[in-house]
């Protein structure tokens, strides 16, 4: 049997796989988390051989992977929350990381309910656009518009920022380097 896919993953984990993890640092508070979460996307990716051309296609497939199995994590961590309320155990409290995001937007984001986190994090910083990032979270454009539109309204009450709620925004965004740059979005 052949594995026509397995150089492309060895490509995607040799050349991407640190790109990836940045990514999911988004998601993740801890590296670790992080790292788990690109090494469940990349089994999702190429456990069910997708017919990839390129590096850069199977890459978008994976940060994509990453998005939804962060969802289906913070589903699990919800249910298991309430588990151990019920029991009286308390959840460990995860590691703060360095990112290039100001520390106080990382830990805006992380007050953000998990739709809302995805939604921000694949249209404003992954750059998807209102349409690709419903596809990749398996919800209606209406809904991410939605989560788009309370994540910016709560974005807006704890940075004390004045950003506009529509869809055409312009987006602070932090570069590699931890300086703020403004993005405008005109999908």
């Amino acid at each position: 049997m052949s594995r026509r896919w397995e150089p492309l993953l060895e490509q995607v984990a040799r050349e991407r796989y640190g790109r990836l993890v940045a990514r999911a640092m988004l998601y993740e508070r801890s590296r670790a988390d992080a790292e788990d979460l690109v090494q469940d996307a990349l089994v999702a990716t190429f456990s069910a051989r997708g017919s990839f051309t390129s590096v850069e296609q199977a890459e978008a497939y994976v940060r994509r992977a990453i998005a939804t199995r962060f969802l289906d994590r913070a589903r699990r961590r919800t249910v298991e929350r309430r588990v151990l309320a019920t029991v009286g155990a308390r959840p460990e409290q995860p590691d703060e990381i360095q990112l290039g995001l100001s520390a106080d937007l990382r830990a805006a984001l992380a007050t953000l309910q998990p739709r809302q986190r995805a939604c921000v994090v694949l249209r404003h910083l992954e750059d998807l656009s209102t349409r690709e990032t419903a596809q990749a979270l398996g919800l209606s454009e209406g809904a991410v518009k939605r989560y788009l539109s309370e994540a910016v309204r709560a974005l807006n009450a704890l940075l004390s920022l004045d950003l506009p709620v529509d869809d055409d925004l312009d987006v602070p965004v932090g570069n590699v380097d931890g300086t703020a740059r403004t993005e405008v979005r005109n999908d």
